[in-house]
């Protein structure tokens, strides 16, 4: 068994409905911003779990390209 990096054993993770939810946009939305390579995220099983901190980063980014 490969251990995990101390980055990963700490992290939160979010589904895509929470995600969704607080971004407030749809589902499909964060599956496509997944598939576009915009939001990383880790497939566990058939679903994905996005990690808090990129989902932060994300939000950061773009509102620096808003104002």
């Amino acid at each position: 068994m490969i251990p995990l990096s101390v980055h990963y054993t700490g992290a939160q993770f979010l589904t895509v409905s929470e995600v969704a939810s607080v971004l407030r946009i749809s589902n499909m939305t964060v599956y496509r911003l997944i598939s576009s390579g915009q939001l990383p995220a880790v497939r566990v099983g058939r679903s994905y779990r996005l990690r808090v901190e990129d989902v932060d980063r994300y939000l950061a980014a773009r509102f620096t390209e808003a104002g």
